[in-house]
């Protein structure tokens, strides 16, 4: 850290927490502390920008009074000189008297997460259809996409299904014709946690609801 010479002891005071700041999050954020009354930065750690203490903080002179009864700017988006994009906050600092005298400002560099990001929708999307051929028969994918279809229309956890989710579930599946194949009713059973029978028993109920 590099620090101006003499810093006003309204801004002195939260020189601690800019420096732990700055620890905690080193070498992804900077920490800027800016001195309203002479429009200058006052201090900065972990410098990525190439500003300087000393140097204007480049702020509108009326910001102390845009700031009346505003503690906290931000979250907001700010670019680089390299075009990393920083994702910023900024505590406005006030003197006993309850006047903004300076700014803590906290640039982070979220240019890592964006491409953290990237490489996960690389490997997790799916941009092509799943062919066909390799699904036509395959009765449990056909089950399992129909389960969680239905359960993401409702809102509905698995754990969380009671007998009537239960039921209009087998009756949603029958409809769709998933139980012409022999081991179907087993295979669901495994799914929701339930006993053949009791598959037996929901499509019973359905089939007299239909029926009703």
């Amino acid at each position: 850290m590099s620090t101006q010479p003499a810093i006003p002891a309204s801004l002195a005071v939260h020189v601690p927490s800019a420096a732990a700041i700055s620890a905690l999050l080193y070498p992804h954020a900077e920490v800027v502390l800016h001195d309203l009354s002479t429009g200058k930065i006052a201090a900065l750690w972990n410098a990525f920008s190439g500003r300087a203490p000393a140097a204007d903080s480049l702020i509108d002179d009326g910001l102390g009074d845009m700031v009346e009864g505003v503690s906290v700017l931000g979250p907001y988006e700010k670019t680089a000189a390299d075009g990393r994009r920083l994702k910023s906050v900024s505590a406005v600092l006030r003197n006993g008297k309850g006047r903004a005298v300076g700014l803590l400002c906290v640039n982070l560099d979220v240019s890592r997460i964006d491409d953290a990001v990237r490489l996960l929708a690389a490997f997790a999307g799916t941009p092509e259809p799943r062919p066909q051929a390799l699904f036509s028969r395959d009765w449990r994918e056909e089950i399992n996409a129909a389960l969680h279809a239905w359960l993401k229309a409702r809102g509905l956890a698995l754990s969380a299904l009671k007998r009537p989710d239960r039921v209009a579930l087998v009756a949603a599946l029958e409809a769709q014709g998933l139980f012409e194949t022999r081991n179907a009713v087993e295979h669901l059973a495994s799914l929701i946690g339930a006993s053949r029978a009791s598959i037996y028993n929901y499509l019973a109920a359905a089939r007299s609801q239909s029926a009703a």
